[in-house]
């Protein structure tokens, strides 16, 4: 929002919210209709059936920017600002999709009103280069002076200063303007379009090249990193008056008062506000190699719908936790897609950078999703992917890499021990955060607690929380009587006089659940009763009269940089515990992997992570989460 926002400001469906597309309901359907339904020849007209397409493929066009915008500038390379992005800026830029909604209202308005606009012929070579030259000439110019007029202090601080918020910039911060400000955008845009309307010379073909034309200069000037080869200038010097770059317009939203033209930089060159700076930050840029991080979180895909929720998908849906949502259902042929991608392609791919003080941290995903580590022919190929990621690792001199979700099961590798015999030589420390984990679990309990109850598979994790309990003289009750004697063995004599079978469910009120909890399990249970999860992936809800925490997650410090994107189901600023442990690893300095049967000791790990600033998540966070 501006700083003092004035008329105009928030568009007309503002207030319809996720039934905004709605608006463009009647004229698609009109158009649909009469192209295919209509017995009268005259009627069917190509270009208005081809403005849905249209619209539609402009949305997917601002995702493709989206997607390798991230990509790109997570990986490092040719990054132009080392600045971050956080929440706010995504929420503040989620409106995207209304200048898309726009467009296809006045395309639709303006094709019903104009008898010019039917029966367009599908090329016109005068009408591509009278759009050509008006670009050139009238848009160019008279954006030119509109830019530096929405650079006064009137305008500004009334419409400009919204899209300014954003220093660094993300391709659809091209678009996310005050509707007012979009309106006289559309007015400069329109020159060619209805010139050559009125003139007899409009085609299909320069009506929606010009469209494509727009936005791809408009997303691209927006990235966060350089991509236009210097060749390009080499050969053909004069292009540099005719093309910006990402670089260009960087600059633009870093120092405000240089670098204002649309695309063409002739204007800047001709009214001397071209920025001194610009040559040397477009090679700067250029030079720029991948970054090399200091942490690595190794995770994977999870849930079908997950492709979307990554950073690199939807970021609107990639700001939230992850919920399934119905109209995904929409998009099974993307998600086909990916999931035929997922069993072809066997690398590791950057997701996300962060900054943690002078800690360098990345997020690697493997291209897997979650029900393809049950199966037991993907499991050779799953630990070629991690074993390859570990070394790419141990050669880039990266400190630590800590596996995350289930690239640390114990039926997959035995929880990281298996890349550790193959490789008895790696500088690369491979932890897998059960210590940090166990402590969350620990310190989740609500003070007071006499006894709790343990349900879910067994793991290192668990062995480790039952001991801390039955030592502190916390009883630990049992409800599956294999499960008993295989903790049992584990314990010490006097630890296991605090392990106790039962067959009763109302006990307690604490439970701590892993993967293997049941429905009728947790219909059992009494009323008020607080799950715990003391595994990676949390447990399905089936009672809204009892309280669910989150899986073992820690609150970040603010001194966590360019956060801005959940970690799959938590919250916001909420990291995993496995993945915080690789954190601790590399800012205490431990020379020791975490892995196989490892622990490191529960209390020394959970001081660490106090003291660098993570703090716990509270019981009350769960009530908050069921209201």
């Amino acid at each position: 929002m501006a700083n003092k926002p004035g008329i105009l400001t928030n568009c007309p469906w503002a207030c319809l919210g996720n039934l905004k597309y709605l608006v463009l309901a009647p004229f698609a359907c009109h158009s649909i209709y009469t192209f295919f339904m209509s017995k009268d020849e005259s009627e069917r007209d190509m270009f208005y059936i081809l403005l849905l397409p249209l619209t539609l493929f402009r949305m997917v066009h601002y995702q493709i920017w989206i997607s390798l915008s991230r990509y790109r500038t997570a990986k490092g390379n040719n990054r132009i600002l080392d600045r971050s992005i956080e929440f706010d800026q995504v929420d503040r830029e989620s409106n995207w999709d209304d200048e898309i909604i726009l467009f296809g209202l006045v395309y639709y308005i303006g094709y019903l009103i104009l008898e010019q606009a039917h029966h367009m012929p599908m090329w016109r070579t005068d009408g591509i280069i009278i759009t050509a030259l008006l670009h050139i000439g009238p848009v160019e110019f008279l954006y030119y002076w509109l830019h530096r007029a929405l650079h006064h202090h009137f305008l500004y601080s009334r419409y400009h200063s919204h899209h300014h918020s954003s220093i660094v910039t993300e391709p659809i911060t091209a678009v996310v303007h005050p509707f007012a400000e979009i309106l006289a955008y559309y007015t400069l845009f329109g020159i060619p379009v209805v010139t050559t309307l009125f003139t007899g010379t409009a085609s299909i073909a320069s009506t929606g090249a010009y469209v494509i034309y727009i936005d791809f200069m408009n997303l691209m000037g927006h990235c966060n990193f350089e991509l236009i080869p210097k060749w390009i200038f080499s050969v053909f010097p004069p292009i540099k008056y005719f093309m910006y770059t990402p670089s260009y317009h960087s600059l633009h939203h870093t120092q405000f008062r240089t670098n204002y033209c649309l695309f063409m930089p002739l204007y800047d060159y001709i009214y001397d506000t071209m920025d001194k700076s610009s040559d040397t930050l477009y090679e700067k840029s250029l030079e720029r190699e991948a970054e090399v991080p200091d942490v690595v979180h190794l995770t994977h895909l999870t849930t079908l719908e997950s492709i979307y929720h990554l950073r690199l998908g939807f970021a609107s849906l990639a700001s939230k936790p992850h919920t399934s949502k119905w109209y995904m259902l929409l998009m099974w042929p993307v998600t086909l897609w990916s999931i035929m991608l997922t069993w072809i392609y066997g690398y590791t791919f950057v997701v996300e950078r962060n900054l943690f003080k002078n800690l360098k941290l990345q997020t690697w995903a493997i291209p897997k999703y979650r029900i393809q580590y049950f199966m037991y022919w993907q499991r050779e190929s799953i630990n070629n992917m991690i074993e390859k990621a570990i070394i790419e690792a141990d050669q880039k001199g990266i400190k630590v890499l800590s596996l995350g979700l289930l690239n640390q099961a114990k039926q997959l590798n035995s929880n990281g021990e298996l890349y550790l015999r193959r490789h008895p030589q790696l500088k690369v420390k491979v932890v897998d955060g059960s210590s940090l984990a166990a402590a969350v679990v620990l310190n989740s309990i609500p003070k007071g607690t006499s006894q709790v109850v343990l349900r879910g598979h067994l793991s290192k994790v668990t062995n480790s929380i039952a001991l801390a309990l039955c030592r502190g003289g916390i009883q630990v009750v049992m409800l599956d009587e294999e499960d008993f004697k295989r903790l049992k063995a584990k314990l010490t004599p006097k630890a296991a006089t605090n392990l106790v079978l039962s067959k009763c469910y109302n006990v307690s009120k604490t439970w701590l659940v892993g993967d293997g909890l049941s429905k009728d399990e947790q219909l059992k249970a009494p009323k008020g009763t607080l799950f715990i999860p003391y595994s990676q992936f949390p447990p399905r809800k089936v009672r809204k009269d009892c309280f669910y925490f989150n899986t073992p997650a820690m609150i970040a410090p603010k001194h966590l940089e360019n956060v801005d994107s959940c970690e799959n189901w938590l919250p916001r600023r909420v990291m995993s515990a496995w993945r915080i442990a690789g954190i601790l690893h590399a800012l205490e300095g431990w020379n020791e992997h975490e892995c196989g049967n490892k622990m490191f000791d529960i209390d020394k790990v959970w001081k660490a992570s106090l003291r660098h600033g993570f703090s716990p998540l509270t019981t009350s966070s769960a009530i908050e989460a069921k209201a």
